[in-house]
């Protein structure tokens, strides 16, 4: 981890856009974009992340043809628009090796991944490749008697709880910076 430039990578990030423009095809973006259309923030949702005040940038190694890229990371936009001190960029994991060989999960480039860092370039978490809830869900629909039926609709309940499960990941992080004793005299707060 120490190898990466972490101020040079992430201005070779893309915003959430860009990177669907430059890296998914039709059928792709409309997966991306179906699954987006269905993450819901409730209001104590979006009133915690209107509460953060400390900048956090994110990391996110990712693919454009990943299904768990796809159920995960229109998530991350959507707490980027709620809160400006949310900084989302995505990086291609083919095309930033870099990155994903620095946050290998499991001996694996995994997708989506996800590395925080502080406003100066500390890491302070990294999270992914799949949440405890769609864990819990594949153990349940691939062990044992049920099998996968493969892509269809939205599973609105298993996206509601891996939206919590990234919201809580992206408040521990927050709390760890707003508690930060280094941030705290830096801000005066």
């Amino acid at each position: 981890m120490t190898d990466l430039d972490l101020t040079t990578l992430f201005d070779q990030g893309l915003a959430y856009e860009a990177f669907l423009d430059q890296y998914a095809n039709t059928s792709q973006r409309e997966r991306w974009d179906k699954v987006h259309a269905n993450v819901s923030l409730d209001e104590s949702q979006q009133s915690l992340l209107g509460s953060f005040v400390r900048t956090m940038k994110v990391f996110v190694s990712a693919g454009a043809w990943c299904g768990d890229c796809i159920n995960q990371c229109p998530i991350f936009d959507h707490f980027g628009q709620r809160c400006d001190r949310i900084e989302v960029r995505y990086f291609d994991r083919d095309d930033h090796p870099d990155l994903a060989d620095a946050i290998r999960t499991c001996g694996g480039r995994r997708v989506p991944s996800v590395l925080f860092v502080s406003e100066d370039n500390q890491v302070c978490g990294r999270y992914g490749d799949r949440t405890i809830s769609t864990y819990r869900h594949l153990v349940a629909t691939q062990l044992g008697p049920s099998c996968p039926t493969g892509f269809g609709d939205v599973n609105q309940t298993l996206l509601d709880d891996v939206t919590d499960d990234w919201l809580r990941e992206f408040e521990r992080i927050q709390w760890m910076l707003r508690l930060s004793p280094r941030l705290r005299e830096k801000h005066g707060d």
